[in-house]
């Protein structure tokens, strides 16, 4: 694909990206978020940067099934996206549900589990939203690779605490953590056809 048609499949993520919190502030701007806003949006924006970062997993699996390399060059903006609504999803817990009581958030983290799951999964995300661009690339080589690997941990850690905070119907979650494990399985099943073709070609 040449670069005038990644410009433009930028341009449409770009357009699609924004939609979700152009919605939030239609909704917000009609009052109609429910009848827990906070909850409404914190939900809203947690979902879609779960949405993106596994959208984003899905353009190496992508290459493995049908060869195509074009989309790896959308993975990094689509990895920024994630970080964006995990900022706002993080934004909204810190001012709209405690209203930057720090003291009054540190006791929530700490006692619930789904909280300090979710803060961790944000915090793994900095370095990696902080190193996506090619001077960093070029300054730490090799190991820029290494740590852009956390993002598996961090789609772990996310998956657990969406699952954590839902209390009743788990068919949301449980639809997120099938498509990560696909897309792992994807990675893990190519990795072992590798080694036994490298094993069989040895021999």
């Amino acid at each position: 694909m040449n670069k005038n048609l990644i410009i433009v499949v930028k341009s449409i993520i770009w357009l699609l990206a924004l939609i979700p919190v152009v919605r939030l502030f239609w909704l917000e701007f009609t009052n109609d978020l429910g009848a827990n806003p906070v909850e409404f949006i914190e939900h809203s924006t947690g979902t879609w940067a779960l949405v993106f970062l596994l959208v984003s997993l899905s353009m190496t699996p992508i290459r493995l099934l049908t060869g195509q390399v074009w989309q790896i060059q959308v993975r990094r903006l689509l990895g920024l996206w994630m970080f964006f609504y995990a900022c706002l999803h993080i934004i909204t817990y810190v001012w709209l549900d405690f209203n930057f009581l720090f003291d009054e958030m540190v006791k929530d983290v700490l006692e619930h589990p789904r909280i300090l799951v979710g803060f961790a999964a944000f915090v793994l995300t900095i370095p990696l939203a902080v190193t996506s661009n090619n001077v960093m690339m070029r300054k730490l080589k090799t190991k820029w690779k290494t740590l852009h690997k956390t993002v598996y941990l961090i789609a772990i850690l996310a998956v657990v605490h969406f699952l954590l905070l839902v209390k009743k119907d788990l068919t949301e979650p449980f639809y997120y953590t099938a498509v990560l494990l696909l897309l792992f399985g994807i990675r893990i099943y190519f990795k072992y056809k590798t080694n036994v073709i490298s094993v069989t070609n040895k021999k």
